[in-house]
């Protein structure tokens, strides 16, 4: 039997959690074997800049950090299922990939 990988990426926490348990519970309605969500380590993209535009005055700068969070999710291909995932609205945060294997 096939398995479907769902990889979910996003910088807000609670939109891939949400979206995650969407599908488990889609998956555990419709009686498919499912794994996960599995958390992927966390990719932090930070950047440090000076506070003064002119490169005058005292030395602070200013650290920005982005957070990408990732889950990862397997169950077994059910087109039924795989259609009910494909009808989650998903907010523009969220981004989804789907691989069949």
């Amino acid at each position: 039997m096939s398995i479907a990988v769902i990889k979910l990426v996003s910088t807000k926490k609670d939109d891939v959690n949400s979206i995650a348990s969407q599908i488990k519970t889609i998956a555990n309605s419709m009686n498919v074997k499912c794994n996960g969500p599995v958390p992927l380590p966390t990719h932090t993209l930070s950047q440090t800049v000076r506070k003064t535009p002119c490169g005058d005055g005292s030395h602070t700068y200013e650290r920005w950090e982005l957070r990408f969070h990732k889950r990862l999710i397997q169950i077994d291909v059910s087109e039924q299922a795989l259609r009910q995932i494909m009808r989650i609205p998903v907010p523009d945060t969220v981004q989804i990939e789907i691989s069949l294997s």
